[in-house]
């Protein structure tokens, strides 16, 4: 005898070996032995074998009509024997008994399972809506077939196209477009990207990485709300000082201005001047929760989105000519020595007389000018000078905390775009890289003067009782990275004992909280912790600091990767094939007069600090590689190991990073962060 019996959702059969009350040993063609429920065995027979039941019980089955097999079912619930002899004879035999089993079980919609070999025809209007949802999987799968036939042929399908970014991207995995792309990827063992970008969905590489930077981070537009700047209310006294600003020619938000008071009377008063957005504007205001949303503002080549509409801007900025709020650091120090003897905090109008550009003075005011041995013919020319005395002597200060020097031995790199007619860059624009040397002399002052003003008003704050967001790191040790909190910290790398950021309030989030906690100090002292907006232990704080990290890195990596696109772009119209470059480490070389850092073959076998020549076999402006090979070594000298090799990896922008491949897995690329030194101007 022989038994045809259910096992995990498939139906077997065998000889029967033994049979008890409960359960049943059946022996398959295969020779195996299954002990199976008594349950489970849903049809007895002497003939024919197991094999040929199944066999023709599942070719009869796909003769039967299910809309037919419905309508002669039973209202009540009946047995697929029962099915077998109304749908074909009174005395339907096992195959025919077996095929309606087969064909019952397969079709849910139509009959419901309720028990052993038991059904129930489902009510009409269940097995409609089944069949019309059945109806749409088809045409659905007709569709990803049609448009994976389209990609695999080297054409694009508009909704395919409409989805790029989020396919590539953000996927939901159960669209059709998205199965469409996996498919053709699959039949033509192809990678996503390539076969998207044969397909003509990207037609051009910096409108893909622009459009992808938006969708990522601006998914609702860059479009700013309307808003009106708020006028300041308050009666600010003002301030008997003729400050003045340091920043490039493109800069519209200025932040900082500086003074210096008292010159040749043996006591000198510097000032640190910073634009009071907070003065205007309150946490949880329309202008704030702006502010909030963006966290910073974002730079790129050609371009910039700002933290705050430009006519936001223009109310605070500390543009010249102007009695400009500001909240002013005055530090009082000895003329001779420099020893710092009192700090002071107002909230006041300050005159900007000018503000000066970086390039337009880097050439005429230099260190020769400004220790007097050269003449120096330039506006603030005994400011600028205390100024670059004093940065240089804070600057060694910190240097022994660190305990060894700052090196900056890197340039940094400017880009400027010829040929663009307003708007946004398209990306064929010609540009200009020009370098600027890291710690010139307008460099250093500004830098020194924020990073005094900073590490002043971090502690201050603390002792006022108010939290601030702070930046420290416990050491300088390779690995040991910048964190932020809400408690002053010593900042191994800045050389100082705590840090805040509060410079920049109209393009950092984080600078403008921490302004209006400074405000909070400057008008209540040491009770300012029962005013200042953010109170100890403000769960909105670390909310702050959380956004602020992930956003921030978010546009950091984004600025290094479209100034590779547009340095990658330098190396085509210049036609240069050809770099000079140093070795570092992993086979990566960073090039002499670029901001690139690549892989190139024959460098893994070279020392670091080796100087090398390497030859451009190809680049890759969407995936923004670079295929290169060492030629030559210039030197022969021993390698030497910079201090901020470390960091010069952030310029490495490296392969575009995937959330879909042929098998749609995620694809995780790797990020490093590089070591801060002085804050942006």
């Amino acid at each position: 005898m022989y038994a045809l019996f259910e096992e995990a959702g498939k139906f077997l059969a065998g000889r029967v070996m033994t049979q008890a009350d409960t359960s049943v040993q059946i022996e398959l063609d295969s020779g195996k032995r299954v002990k199976v429920k008594a349950a489970h065995v849903l049809l007895k027979f002497d003939k024919p074998s197991p094999t040929e039941l199944i066999a023709a019980g599942q070719s009869i089955a796909k003769e039967i009509d299910l809309d037919l097999a419905w309508e002669f079912a039973p209202e009540h619930e009946f047995s697929f024997a029962d099915l077998a002899r109304d749908y074909f004879e009174a005395s339907a035999g096992v195959e025919k008994q077996a095929a309606a089993l087969f064909r019952l079980f397969e079709a849910p919609h139509y009959f419901r399972r309720s028990g052993k070999g038991q059904f129930k025809k489902a009510p009409e209007e269940i097995v409609k809506a089944a069949l019309l949802g059945i109806e749409r999987k088809k045409q659905l799968a007709a569709q990803i077939e049609g448009w994976a036939d389209e990609l695999v042929a080297g054409q694009c399908p508009t909704p395919v196209r409409e989805q790029l970014y989020k396919l590539l991207f953000k996927p939901d995995k159960n669209a059709p477009e998205y199965k469409a792309v996996v498919e053709a990827a699959r039949r033509s063992q192809t990678a996503p990207l390539d076969l998207l970008k044969g397909a003509g969905a990207i037609d051009s590489p910096y409108q893909f990485h622009w459009r992808r930077f938006l969708f990522e981070n601006f998914p609702k537009g860059t479009d700013f709300p309307a808003l009106q700047a708020p006028a300041i209310k308050e009666t600010l006294p003002l301030a008997s000082v003729q400050a003045f600003s340091i920043d490039d020619s493109q800069t519209t938000e200025i932040d900082d201005a500086l003074s210096v008071q008292g010159l040749g009377s043996g006591t000198l008063r510097f000032g640190v001047h910073i634009a009071a957005p907070g003065l205007a504007f309150a946490p949880d205001t329309p202008v704030d929760k702006v502010a909030r949303e963006r966290l910073s503002t974002v730079y790129m080549p050609g371009q910039k989105l700002t933290m705050l509409p430009d006519e936001v801007v223009q109310a605070y900025t500390l543009i010249a000519g102007r009695e400009c709020p500001a909240v002013s650091l005055y530090v009082t120090m000895d003329e001779a020595t420099l020893a710092i003897t009192g700090s002071e905090t107002k909230l006041e109008r300050v005159p900007i007389v000018a503000n000066l550009r970086h390039d337009q003075l880097d050439d005429v005011i230099t260190e020769a000018t400004l220790t007097g041995s050269a003449a120096a013919s330039y506006a603030f020319a005994p400011e600028l000078a205390f100024a670059f005395r004093l940065a240089r002597h804070l600057k060694a200060q910190r240097e022994v905390v660190r305990g060894k020097p700052e090196n900056f031995n890197r340039p940094d790199y400017n880009f400027r775009l010829d040929g663009m007619a307003g708007g946004e860059p398209q990306g064929t624009e010609r540009v200009l890289i020009s370098t600027r040397q890291r710690g010139s002399p307008l460099d250093l002052i500004v830098a020194e003067a924020m990073i005094l003003a900073n590490s002043t008003w971090g502690g201050w704050i603390a002792e006022c009782g108010v939290p601030g967001i702070y930046r420290s790191q416990a050491s300088m040790a390779p690995g040991v990275k910048v964190r932020m909190g809400t408690r002053p910290a010593p900042h191994a790398g800045m050389g100082v004992a705590q840090y805040t950021w509060a410079t920049s309030p109209l393009r950092r989030y984080v600078d403008l909280v921490n302004q209006w906690q400074i405000i909070a100090c400057a008008r209540h002292g040491r009770t300012a912790a029962l005013a200042a907006p953010f109170k100890p232990k403000d769960v909105q704080l670390f909310a702050i600091i959380s956004a602020f990290d992930a956003a921030y890195a978010a546009y950091n990596g984004f600025q290094q990767g479209i100034e590779r696109y547009w340095t990658l772009r330098s190396l085509a119209q210049d036609e240069r094939d050809e770099l000079d470059a140093v070795v570092m480490k992993d086979g990566l070389v960073r090039a002499d007069d670029l901001p690139l850092v690549f892989r190139a073959l024959g460098a893994d076998a070279l020392p670091r600090g080796a100087h090398v020549r390497v030859k451009i076999t190809g680049t890759d402006l969407l995936t923004l590689d670079v295929h290169a090979n060492v030629v030559a070594r210039l030197d022969d000298a021993p390698a030497t190991e910079s201090e901020t090799d470390t960091d010069d990896l952030a310029d490495n922008a490296g392969p575009l990073t995937l959330a879909i491949d042929v098998a749609g897995e995620g694809v995780v690329g790797d990020a490093s962060e590089s070591a801060e030194t002085a804050p942006a101007a």
